[in-house]
């Protein structure tokens, strides 16, 4: 409810700021040049064509946030835009270069005032002579600089499409820039890749050369070694240990075979031991002519026993017999003998060939052992080797498919749509500039409201009494708009008794005499005060007396305002004693009262004495004393008295007061002020009934929604007074 009282009492100023604004709005809308915008959109693709399995040199982009923006600032940046201006030739295009643009009427105006008010500020110093080249490159920049300010390029929403947006007067030219743009950063894109492709490539040439001479080196340098140390290797491992091995599995047999030999000899050893004939070797029992000959043993044994039966044991076939079998007795034994002999020598070569091993295989440990000081240092030339040929096959398969990636670069975005040539312009909307103009226009008349209830500072209704100074409101005292040529406010009151002022000082009249617990009908004396001077204290001061003196009250003003005796001036009194005779007890009191033209009211003057200034007359006990004596001669009392803030003698004098009462200009005394004289007078404790607004136009009193009394509601009763 107040802020739209407030409005309302603004209503007038809201509407001259909003009007003023939204003009000025609709004119600059209607003075701009119109421009079209074109849009192209990329889409940075997630999806990463894969042709065949080999690393890229320059990797594809990941489409996350950071990379997308990224890609957005690189078409945002210059060099980019270079390509752009070189490709369209823009540097002789009169939109982005001001030296090929014919300025007229306001724009001409303009762009001279810029140039002198920039010749103006600009220090003069030795003139530069600049060279073609350098003027190119500078228009070049500018141009760049300019297209730069139309071109707008933005990623749409979390999605991975970029758009590319360029504002221009000429549609076509829009549409043209925006898909040249697009166009030029899938080109920056492949050469991107490509030149990274390039340099791999060379730099993998040089390095494949180095590499493989290094390769060959490492390998020349291990067969030298090997041929010169004789490590020849076969199958893996150098002769020298094969030899050993081999030579140490057949000393491995040979020990077998002479121990199993050994065994056997001893064994036929101790049974010749035993029996002396050794039929029972194992030897023997193998051996086929042992078979045969016992064999044929056991054929004569046989004949010899069936002669026995036969003929007797002297008969000569008989000894014959006996012969034989003596014979073959003595061949086993012979063959006996040649065994357990042959079993002797192969016992005897055993060990003569195990021996020989064993004296080739220490040989070779004495050789292997100075051979594998040598492979220490071999190994190391090998490791070498090794490590050069795994680096340069490395290299020399990566220089092989980069080669290759040559011919498969793709860039990472592409065009999903064109910028098609706008069929209206994007700038200026006149709607949205409607629109604008009325938000501008409605907040600047909000910020004028602001700032007028901002610097107003004065006081404007009870409430604001209330509020700021702690005191009642005892009326409000409205402003006369027609007096006539040297007629006063109190001579108004004596006109038109019925009017909205006199009834504002009745009301203040009946606050004095009938509240704060004042009996009717009691003498009482009210000081009337103002904060500063100029705020209609003697013109109320008399025109309160004059209504008082009109309702049959016996009333008295005294002027007390010794500096400037205005209340004096404003009777049209030139007195020759006044109150500061009475005080100093040199005339009595009937001798200085005068008679107003008003029936029933007296005024008591001042005349003009400097050298009373500085006495201090109402500090005096004579002043209490005059007081008291007039209470009981008048029925009201008013002094009218200097402001309350310059003047010391104000303060004094309330203290003698039964009332005092504080005026303030309507809207035009501040607040501060008006609370500092009520300060003042409170620090004197005096008797302060209240405060009264002076010069109150009733009419905009009640815009302020919360004024005393008829303020509020003034249109409704302003009937009941004849101004």
């Amino acid at each position: 409810r107040h802020l739209l009282t407030i409005f309302r009492r603004r209503f007038r100023l809201f509407i001259a700021v909003a009007l003023i604004v939204l003009a000025i709005v609709v004119l600059v809308a209607f003075q701009l040049t119109p421009r079209f915008s074109a849009t192209a959109q990329l889409i940075i693709d997630p999806r990463q064509e894969q042709v065949i399995d080999m690393n890229q040199v320059l990797s594809g982009l990941t489409p996350d946030t950071a990379v997308v923006e990224s890609e957005v600032k690189i078409i945002n940046s210059r060099s980019l835009a270079g390509r752009v201006v070189d490709e369209l030739n823009l540097t002789i295009d009169p939109e982005f270069n001001a030296d090929y643009r014919v300025l007229t009427g306001f724009s001409l105006w303009r762009s001279n005032t810029s140039q002198w008010f920039g010749s103006l500020l600009l220090n003069k110093g030795p003139t530069v002579i600049i060279s073609d080249e350098e003027k190119k490159l500078r228009t070049r920049e500018k141009t760049i600089e300019a297209v730069l300010d139309q071109l707008s390029t933005r990623r749409s929403g979390i999605t991975y499409v970029i758009e590319v947006t360029f504002e221009s007067v000429n549609p076509k030219k829009a549409a043209l820039v925006a898909n040249t743009f697009a166009n030029k950063y899938l080109v920056d894109q492949l050469e991107s890749k490509f030149d990274a492709t390039q340099r791999a490539n060379e730099w993998l040439a040089e390095r494949l050369s180095s590499l493989r001479d290094e390769l060959q080196l490492a390998e020349r340098a291990v067969e030298i070694y090997r041929v010169q140390e004789g490590l020849i290797n076969a199958e893996g491992s150098s002769l020298t240990e094969q030899q050993i091995a081999e030579l140490t599995g057949q000393t491995i047999i040979l020990r077998a075979e002479l121990a199993e030999k050994r065994a056997r000899l001893r064994t036929v050893d101790q049974q010749l031991a035993t029996d002396g004939r050794g039929e029972d070797v194992a030897a023997v029992l193998d051996s086929i002519v042992i078979s045969d000959l016992r064999r044929q043993q056991s054929e004569i044994t046989r004949r010899q026993s069936d002669l026995q039966n036969r003929y007797g044991a002297r008969h000569p076939e008989i000894l014959k017999v006996r012969g034989e079998l003596a014979d073959v007795d003595n061949q086993i034994q012979r063959e006996i003998s040649r065994i357990v002999s042959s079993l002797r020598g192969e016992v005897s070569i055993a060990r003569q060939r195990l021996s020989s091993l064993e004296r080739d295989v220490a040989g070779l440990t004495t050789r292997l052992t100075t051979n594998n000081s040598a492979l220490v240092r071999l190994r190391e030339l090998e490791r070498n080797a090794t490590a050069n040929r795994t680096l340069y096959e490395s290299f020399l398969n990566r220089f092989k498919q980069t080669s290759q990636q040559q011919s498969l670069l793709e860039a990472d975005a592409r065009v999903i749509s064109g910028a098609a040539i706008p069929s209206a312009p994007s700038f200026p909307n006149n709607n949205l500039m409607l629109l604008l103009g009325f938000v501008l226009a409605v907040g600047a008349g909000a910020g004028a409201i602001f700032a007028a209830e901002s610097l107003d500072r004065g006081l404007h209704t009870s409430d604001d009494i209330e509020r700021e100074l702690g005191v009642a409101c005892l009326a409000s005292l409205a402003k006369i708009d027609k007096l006539k040529a040297g007629e006063t406010p109190a001579d108004y009151v004596m006109e038109k008794p019925l009017s909205s002022f006199s009834e504002g000082l009745r009301t203040m009249r009946a606050a004095l005499l009938y509240a704060h617990g004042h009996e009717g009908g009691k003498s009482h004396i009210v000081a009337i005060t103002s904060a500063l001077p100029g705020e209609g204290k003697t013109s109320m001061a008399l025109s309160l007396a004059r209504v008082s003196a009109m309702m049959g009250s016996r009333t008295l003003v005294i002027d007390a305002d010794i500096r400037r005796r205005m209340l004096t001036q404003t009777a049209h009194l030139t007195p020759s004693v006044g109150l500061v005779d009475i005080i100093a007890g040199q005339v009595p009191i009937e001798k200085a009262v005068v008679a107003d033209k008003q029936r029933g009211l007296d005024v008591l003057p001042l005349v003009d004495r400097k050298e009373n200034l500085t006495l201090d007359l109402f500090g005096m006990p004579a002043m209490r004393m005059l007081l008291e004596t007039l209470k009981t001669k008048y029925d009201f009392i008013i002094v009218d008295t200097a402001p309350a803030l310059p003047v010391a003698e104000t303060r004094v004098l309330a203290t003698l007061m039964d009332s005092v009462v504080l005026l303030v200009r309507w809207r035009k005394t501040p607040r501060e002020i008006a609370k500092a004289a009520l300060e003042a007078l409170q620090r004197v404790h005096a008797p302060i009934a209240g405060v009264a607004l002076t010069q109150v136009d009733l009419a905009v009193q009640h815009s302020y929604g919360y004024g005393y009394g008829y303020g509020s509601y003034y249109k409704n009763y302003r009937k009941y007074y004849s101004d």
